[in-house]
């Protein structure tokens, strides 16, 4: 995992300047990141970006944002959150039985699909720390709930990886950590969590 830390325009000046101009960066951007940028999909996530507009950007994430937009909720992840998304790759779409995202995607399957995609969305800004913290607190394991009203769990599988547990029993590991926007927190999963029902 990428990451490159932008604090204050000065170190991104100095940066643009020592990188011989391989790196730019304005300093309207740079004053406004508070956390460190990471590249997921191929593209910088932009701490100052709300959570739909650094997705969209994500190649990795292309159904995952065809998805939202079929849902109807790119407002609702554009709003002020802050949320906590766990973000699924498109592979994790892939391994779904065939023809499911398909059939998702109809209209007529709008309430199932705002259903499944508002069970990756927590409220709050959950980072590792936060995860972590919490899952200490639970005595190895925390229960977290849902825009949807459903719960997840979440697990130290090792000392530095976190795993979730849907309502199903299958287990998803975060892949990428602390994708910050200016709304909440992006963390990458490789498989769609799937509500009971």
């Amino acid at each position: 995992m990428k990451r490159t830390s932008i604090k204050t325009p000065l170190i991104a000046s100095l940066l643009t300047l020592t990188l011989g101009g391989g790196f730019a960066l304005n300093s309207v951007q740079a004053a406004d990141m508070s956390h460190d940028t990471v590249m997921v999909g191929g593209q910088s996530m932009l701490p100052n970006k709300d959570i739909v507009d650094n997705a969209v950007n994500s190649a990795d994430h292309t159904t995952l944002v065809a998805a939202v937009k079929a849902a109807g909720l790119v407002d609702t992840l554009k709003g002020k959150g802050p949320f906590t998304v766990f973000a699924p790759v498109n592979s994790a779409f892939t391994a779904l039985p065939a023809g499911t995202v398909d059939t998702l995607l109809k209209p007529e399957n709008k309430a199932t699909l705002t259903k499944l995609l508002t069970y990756h969305v927590v409220a709050g800004k959950l980072d590792m720390m936060t995860l972590a913290a919490k899952i200490k607190a639970g005595g190895g394991k925390a229960e977290l709930t849902t825009v949807a009203g459903g719960k997840l769990w979440v697990m130290m599988n090792g000392p530095h990886n976190i795993t979730l547990k849907d309502e199903k029993g299958d287990v998803a590991d975060i892949t990428t950590y602390d994708v910050y926007q200016s709304n909440g927190v992006i963390q990458v999963i490789d498989k769609v969590l799937m509500p009971k029902g």
